[in-house]
């Protein structure tokens, strides 16, 4: 009812502002749904609650400078298989907020969503394809002083649920246009600088810190076609947590390194990365570090690898790891790492680029943990800034797309990946990798009026884990509106020689979509974005419908 009222409010009070404006809504609805049913064939028992929901409603209203919105989520009676509990047997609204904008002056108040820089330092965003929304409720201001200085202020509490997190975070950013200040032309400048703040109740406890706060520093240039961009931020000493339990009353500090640079002119691109994470988790709470469901992050920390398009180059990927874990059956600091990529396209008309052109990317991601000693009865440790760490992670990628005619397309995909299991599995790491080798051949054929058909073949080889994977999917599309499709992913190399099969299909029309799909759900890693949530193994009939107004 509280919730209820303030909404009521916000939308009256766009109206008695200026009654004249004509005003307009726009928002959307989402529903996700998921019918599951007991397989054998995978040992998968339905749960009690077989039919789940995420539906999700938006609507926003603008009238000049002036614009409210809210967003109604329901799951009932559960939320789908492998989100947060927190959601099972909820309805409510989930979010709402009343913005004001000018020319120099934005003033959000309610829930917001916020990033300083890339995200590192702050990036409260939502994803609900991972279950992920940590939108802050309070106030967000954005002034910008001159045309080249632009400051950002929030503080409010971070959404838990349909709950507020138990800290308060509060924060401000500059961000400076050194060029524009400077009147230099020849090179693009950019500096920037971050403050947030996490404020939480010790509870009468004097060995916890009331406040941490992370302080950080960016500068990027561009001059012709080199670009190039670095971020540092440490962090106040805090307390680590591990399953909600804070593990020593000792305090450690955390720091972060982000360095990248590239080179990018017509048909070629060059981009690599370095980063160093040293006990770099940031939350809300103190005690939900570690959580598998990404709740109360206040930072953004992905994986920085290359983002796979396929069924079985997604088996064997990267979840981040910038956590400090002191503990008898598990010691980790950090990470530490690289990415390189390449795109580089060949001319149309040479032997290489053919009659359309040839284009070609390479990828390169390097992963370790950090090399450090360990004293776990005193909960000490010492870490190097690279050294010579256990392997987390190693990728290596090469894509080939080549257009054929004009009615046939290919991609020919390679990858060569090295993982620890424990990334995988989300367990203890160092005790064992997984080497696996994967081929993937794709085909598209068009037709008149919008038609086309694709074909994919893929190939796992693998002595480690589950062995060797066979897959491949067909799909059609009869217009821009209607597709079907048919996969299979086959661990024939597996101890239970496993189908993991699915059917579907899309039909849209205007701005609503409805997708439709029956089949086994592989368990492991999903990733969107770099980030990643895992979702248990399971077989039913999947919906998902999306309207935009």
């Amino acid at each position: 009812m509280k919730k209820l009222v303030i909404l009521i409010t916000l939308f009256s009070n766009l109206y008695i502002i200026n009654a004249q404006e004509t005003g307009y809504f726009y928002g959307g609805l989402e529903s996700n749904s998921q019918w599951l049913q007991t397989d054998e064939g995978i040992n998968f028992l339905a749960p009690e609650d077989q039919f789940r929901a995420n539906n999700y409603i938006l609507l926003n209203y603008n009238l000049g400078k002036f614009t409210a919105g809210v967003q109604y989520e329901s799951y009932l009676p559960s939320a789908l298989l492998g989100y947060d509990s927190v959601y099972d047997n909820q309805n409510d609204v989930a979010t709402y907020y009343f913005n004001y904008k000018d020319e120099t002056l934005d003033i959000t108040g309610g829930y917001f969503y916020e990033q300083f820089g890339s995200g590192l330092i702050l990036r409260s965003w939502e994803d609900r394809q991972l279950g992920l929304n940590n939108a802050l409720k309070g106030l967000n201001v954005k002034f910008d002083v001159t045309k080249d200085l632009r400051l950002k202020a929030v503080f409010g509490k971070q959404r838990v649920g349909f709950e507020e997190s138990d800290g308060t975070i509060q924060g401000i950013d500059a961000d400076l246009s050194l060029s524009g200040a400077l009147n230099i032309e020849a090179v693009d400048i950019q500096m920037g600088a971050s403050y947030v703040g996490r404020n939480q109740d010790t509870n009468g406890v004097e060995a916890l810190p009331t406040t941490v706060g992370a302080y950080g520093g960016r500068l990027d240039f561009i001059i012709d076609n080199f670009y190039a961009g670095v971020e540092a931020i440490v962090k106040d000493p805090d307390v680590i947590a591990n399953e909600g339990q804070i593990s020593s009353n000792k305090l450690y500090d955390g720091t972060a390194l982000q360095v990248n640079a590239g080179y990018a002119q017509k048909g070629l691109g060059i981009n690599a990365t370095f980063r160093r994470l040293e006990n770099f988790s940031f939350y809300s709470d103190r005690l939900a570090e570690g959580n598998i469901f990404n709740q109360q992050v206040i930072n953004y920390v992905p994986g920085l690898t290359k983002q796979q398009d396929y069924l079985l180059t997604n088996i064997y990927v990267y979840n981040p790891q910038p956590r400090l874990i002191i503990e008898s059956f598990d010691q980790r600091a950090g990470e530490v790492g690289t990415q390189f990529d390449l795109f580089y396209s060949f001319k149309k008309g040479t032997s290489l680029g053919g009659k359309y052109g040839t284009k070609l990317a390479m990828n390169f991601s390097y992963w370790g943990g950090l090399d450090a000693e360990y004293n776990i009865e005193n909960k000490w440790y010492e870490a190097k800034f690279i050294g010579k760490g256990h392997q987390l992670f190693r990728d290596i990628n090469l894509e080939i797309k080549k257009k054929w005619s004009k009615k046939w397309s290919s991609v020919v995909t390679y990858q060569n990946v090295i993982v620890d299991k424990g990334v995988v599995e989300g367990g203890p790491l160092g005790d064992k990798s997984i080497l696996a080798n994967i081929g993937v051949i794709e085909a598209t054929r068009r037709f008149e009026d919008g038609k086309a058909a694709r074909f994919v073949a893929q190939h796992l080889w693998s002595e480690d884990d589950r062995k060797n994977w066979a897959a491949g999917v067909i799909e059609y599309n009869f217009s821009t509106r209607l597709a079907i499709y048919a996969a299979d992913n086959w661990n024939y190399g597996g101890p239970n020689n496993t189908h993991y099969y699915s059917v579907g299909g899309s039909y849209s029309k205007g701005n609503t979509r409805l997708g439709l799909n029956y089949g086994r759900q592989r368990g492991g890693l999903i990733c969107i974005g770099g980030v990643c949530r895992f979702v248990p193994e399971n077989t039913g009939l999947s919906a998902n419908l999306t309207v935009a107004f």
